[in-house]
């Protein structure tokens, strides 16, 4: 009680307090010290660290010491930043004073101090104009929208979108789904190597080329045949290939029948002399009948005019008869030797006119469809380069081949000085569906498997995708049926390029969220600055 009195403190209580120390209570001694140094030193090391970032991070400086009046109008520089931390901003290269990366440069980036002022500033297209701002996103969730200028919880200014941004992300109607419109610079395009070409509306055709196979006209081939039977005495014409002109002597035959016939010929003219002074009428005709009758049996045995004639004039039997050839042209075919014992019917020599020759070409289904007779063809050969012939479609056959699945076609050739020998190889062209319109090369046309798509230069390097419609299509052009205006530019070199950018862009767009403008953004918060909106 006189500890108790003395000092208001229990004595248990007091040696408790002496003890606590000494056996390590909490709040005092070692323990507690540490703790506060560990403390300090974390604060002075924030202090630190934003020292630095003040000094050297443009943007924590105009974050935290914003300068009043000058110029706010956004300036282009070169800017780098932090791969982890993209609000990180520097105008020269350097370490994150986060995490320590090295910086990367963000090319054509708003230089320092301009960030607060982009919302102010009004931004230029490439051709010089002023470009449209439609609404503001915010950089962190793409669905959060603003009419106004704004700041999102972490202090992040709206980003803002132009119209021409809108219709470059794939957002047009006019833009095929899956393309956006492609800005890559007057620079770039002539780095690239990406030509274009102008829209121009002239004529066009669909050549279609196919080999043929030369063969004889099968109506000048003409066969020379025993019309009686008798032995060939004489051959005047004695090797396949040989030139033969109309009325030239082919062969000499000895037939009884010939012989009889000639003898025939001549007792019926003697008969006819005989009764030319007789007073009856009907023994003159009948006499003057059987003349004529034995003449037409010889010429029906294709005994020549001439050789009748010479019967006639010296009254003189023949033992053989000279067989002329029927027609000009080429012997393509010798059945006969002489001293051969030819029979009625028998082939004994074949004549050809070469002068004019058949074509037999085979033409797929679907450019068969387009041929029609008369259409004029043009020929080259290989054993004749540099000729060319002119010629029409004569024939097309009524049937597809089982095995080739192809149409055979026949054409007209003439031959001049036979340049075209039977069984020869050559090269037929025909022009197929001339017409006029729209028409742009080829190499400008992307096919997709399911559309054709052409990139049309809008101006300053920029390219708009476009689904086109091809009509015929020909010697390296296209006809556009739609797409496509005459007078426009289109992208007919490097322009696989084009078509992945394109690509890249609309699907980076479709996962940020699109860059359409939401129906009805609603502006927030206080300050002139708009809040956020909800999301679509």
């Amino acid at each position: 009680m006189s500890d108790e009195n003395k000092e208001g403190i229990p004595q248990d209580t007091e040696e408790k307090a002496v003890a606590g120390p000494e056996n390590g209570a909490p709040g005092s001694g070692g323990g507690g010290k540490s703790r506060f140094f560990l403390v300090l030193s974390a604060i002075l090391g924030l202090l630190l660290a934003g020292v630095v970032a003040f000094y050297n991070v443009p943007a924590f400086h105009v974050l935290l010491h914003p300068h009043a009046g000058g110029d706010n109008t956004a300036k282009t520089a070169d800017m780098y930043t932090c791969g982890m931390h993209p609000f990180i901003l520097s105008d020269k290269p350097g370490n994150c004073p986060i995490c320590g990366m090295t910086l990367t440069k963000i090319e054509s980036s708003p230089a320092p101090g301009a960030a607060a002022a982009v919302s102010s500033a009004p931004a230029t297209k490439p051709s010089g104009g002023a470009r449209k701002i439609l609404f503001y996103r915010n950089p962190m969730n793409p669905n959060i929208t603003s009419k106004s200028p704004a700041k999102d919880e972490m202090g992040m200014d709206f980003v803002p979108v132009y119209e021409d941004e809108v219709k470059g992300s794939g957002a047009g109607v006019n833009l095929p789904e899956g393309y956006a419109t492609v800005q890559v610079g007057a620079e770039r395009v002539k780095l690239a190597g990406i030509q274009s070409a102008t829209a121009v509306r002239e004529t066009i055709s669909h050549p279609v080329r196919a080999v043929g196979v030369v063969v004889p006209d099968e109506t000048r081939v003409r066969r020379v045949q025993a019309k009686i039977e008798g032995w060939i005495e004489k051959l005047h014409t004695n090797f396949t290939g040989q030139l033969v002109t109309k009325g030239q002597p082919l062969l000499e035959i000895y037939s009884p029948d010939l012989v009889s016939t000639q003898r025939e010929y001549l007792l019926a003219r003697a008969g006819v002399d005989r009764m030319k002074e007789s007073p009856y009428q009907d023994a003159r005709e009948m006499s003057s009948g059987l003349a004529q009758a034995a003449r037409n049996r010889l010429k029906l045995f294709d005994v020549p005019e001439n050789f009748i004639e010479e019967l006639e004039r010296t009254g003189k039997v023949q033992r053989t008869v000279t067989l002329n050839a029927p027609v000009s042209g080429y012997v393509t075919g010798k059945e006969v030797f002489e001293g051969t014992r030819v029979s009625t019917g028998m082939d004994l020599l074949t004549v050809t006119d070469l002068s004019r020759v058949w074509i037999e070409a085979d033409l797929y289904e679907y450019e068969a469809q387009s041929v029609r007779v008369g259409q004029t063809a043009t020929l080259e050969t290989v054993a004749d380069p540099g000729v060319k012939l002119k010629g029409r479609v004569s024939f097309i056959y009524p049937t597809f081949s089982p095995e080739t699945r192809t149409l055979k076609v026949r054409f007209e050739f003439p031959n001049p000085g036979l340049r075209l020998k039977p069984q020869m190889y050559a090269n037929v062209s025909l022009d197929l569906h001339s017409v006029t319109g729209v028409v742009i090369p080829d190499s400008a046309l992307i096919e997709t498997g399911v559309r054709v798509i052409a990139f049309v230069d809008t101006g300053d390097g920029s390219f708009e995708p476009r689904e086109v419609k091809v009509g015929v299509r020909g010697n390296g052009k296209a006809q556009i049926l739609s797409g496509v205006k005459a007078g426009e530019n289109v992208a007919v070199g490097a322009n696989f390029l084009l078509d992945s950018e394109s690509k890249l862009r609309a699907a980076l767009t479709k996962m940020t969220g699109g860059a359409s403008a939401p129906p009805q953004p609603q502006p927030q918060g206080q300050g002139g600055h708009a809040g956020h909106g909800g999301g679509q």
